[in-house]
Formats: C-alpha cells, structure tokens, sequence
C-alpha cells in the first residue's frame, strides 16, 4: 500500500476499492476484537465500554467524570448515562466533588473492586485469540497510538 506520500509532497489518487481502505481494516478488526470482547466480558456482565471505565477506575479510583472521559476518549454526554447504569449496576458510585459542585466524582464500589479479579484473565485471553507473537502486538499497538496522535493532530 502506498503511503500517500512522495519527494515532492503531492499525495498520490489512491484506490477507491473497499479492500484498500486502512480504514475498513481499522473497522473490520474493530468489530473482530468487539466480538472476542462481547463473549469475554459477557462473563463479567460489563459491555466494553464498562471494562473501559473499570480499568481505568482499577488504575486509580477517585477520579472525575471528565478525567475518565480524557482516558477514554468520550465526552460527558457519552459517559453520563454509561456511568449511571453501571452506579445502578452497584460497580461504581457517583457524587458531586465537595469542593467544585460542577465535577463528578466516580468511585469504585467494594462490588466493582472485586470484579477487578475476576477480569484478570480477559487479556490474556484476547492475546491467545490473536494467536500472534507478544513482540507483534506490542509493535501493532505502538504503530496504532502513534496513528491516533497523527490524526488526532491532524483534527486540530
């Protein structure tokens, strides 16, 4: 696949076939790696959104709604009704922060801080599914967080 790119900095006509999109292989693999998910945190109860939230909760409880939202990508209006299910789920707690009314707090709940063993095996289970060498999927990821940061950029 061409780069797109050339010495004098004119980007090529590039192929409009569904096959050559990076695109379409960036959503066919995404929804391949929702399915592994789905079946995987089916056991738990969570959807992956949920899991999301979780982990990050799992790497530090206490944290504000917008700060999840900086992790994860989402903005308050996406995370809001995803965080009441799961405060309804009994995983998690919410509370307006003492000091500033406007923030959120979310906490892990002794529920939630439990389900954190639970889903201990689920990487290591999405790895086997991969069934490719750990170096491969280190160097994957890497390739993939630095196309993020290109086109987030490229966003503005």
């Amino acid at each position: 696949m061409d780069t797109g790119h050339d010495t004098a900095g004119a980007v090529p006509e590039l192929s409009l076939k569904l096959d050559d999109q990076l695109c379409f292989s960036l959503y066919a693999t995404s929804l391949a790696m929702n399915k592994i998910y789905r079946k995987l945190l089916g056991q738990l109860g969570l959807t992956y959104p949920q899991y999301l939230v979780m982990m990050v909760l799992w790497e530090r409880d206490d944290v504000t709604v917008s700060e999840i939202g900086e992790r994860l990508y989402l903005d308050s209006a996406t995370l809001t009704p995803l965080l009441k299910r799961m405060e309804a789920m009994e995983l998690l707690t919410r509370a307006r922060d003492a000091r500033d009314e406007r923030q959120v707090i979310i906490r892990l709940s002794d529920k939630g801080r439990a389900l954190r063993k639970a889903a201990v095996p689920v990487p290591g289970s999405v790895f086997c599914a991969a069934a490719c060498p750990v170096e491969e999927l280190v160097q994957l990821k890497v390739q993939l967080d630095t196309l993020r940061e290109r086109l987030a950029a490229a966003c503005g």
